[in-house]
């Protein structure tokens, strides 16, 4: 009986030592992630790289460093298709979304890097590798 606020007391003391618990409520994923919880960002492209690819695989994977437009944070991002480092140029707008690897990481061979580009000046990249749509002059 009236044992009811020690319980919760208790309760309350053990959550923290539950590792997801305790990242969601100092919002430390949100403080290191570059989009801050958004699921998209806009930047501007500052240089065109090639990253090689972890072992087994030998490729240079065409990205792009940009610095976003919000909070001024610079990032790696991909450019997926046969052809899309020449869809893009550098000062050039883009759009980038995760890349879709595990718990928000990088995905396959590519080391650090977490974002693809999904458009370029508010055309869909795949629509300008594929040449459905000519790019906007800016």
């Amino acid at each position: 009986m009236y044992a009811a606020r020690s319980l919760r007391r208790k309760k309350q003391k053990l959550r923290w030592s539950s590792r997801e618990y305790k990242r969601r409520v100092l919002r430390l994923d949100e403080k290191v992630d570059p989009l801050e919880g958004s699921p998209m960002g806009r930047g501007i492209v500052l240089e065109k790289v090639g990253i090689e690819s972890k072992q087994p695989n030998s490729a240079l994977r065409k990205c792009v460093r940009l610095q976003l437009v919000k909070n001024g944070r610079q990032l790696t991002a991909f450019l997926p298709g046969d052809g899309a480092m020449n869809q893009v140029d550098e000062h050039d707008e883009v759009i980038v979304e995760g890349i879709g690897g595990s718990l928000g990481g990088a995905m396959g061979d590519l080391p650090g890097v977490r974002w693809k580009v999904s458009q370029v000046n508010g055309v869909s990249l795949r629509r300008l590798v594929l040449g459905l749509a000519k790019k906007p002059r800016r």
